[in-house]
């Protein structure tokens, strides 16, 4: 049986692209769903390109995308080198 007096594990805050840029107004819908196209990497008549990685912070719903806020932003310090 659980224990009342314990705290829920933190639920992660997902949110969709027009909630995302509302929210992060340094962003815009585009430059995210540009971000979320090349997340994962792809197989074109040149060859595999390699996605961008923030497919971790993504998160299908049949056609609806939400991110990960927390996850957005770790993928963007990972990015900066973690500086």
């Amino acid at each position: 049986m659980p224990n009342p007096t314990s705290t829920p594990a933190q639920l992660p805050t997902l949110l969709t692209v027009r909630q995302f840029v509302d929210k992060h107004q340094a962003f815009t819908q585009g430059a995210i769903r540009n971000l979320t196209f090349l997340a994962k990497s792809r197989h074109t008549s040149k060859g595999k390109i390699k996605g961008n990685g923030l497919d971790i912070a993504m998160v299908r719903l049949g056609r609806k995308l939400l991110i990960d806020e927390a996850k957005f932003f770790e993928w963007i310090d990972a990015q900066q080198g973690g500086q």
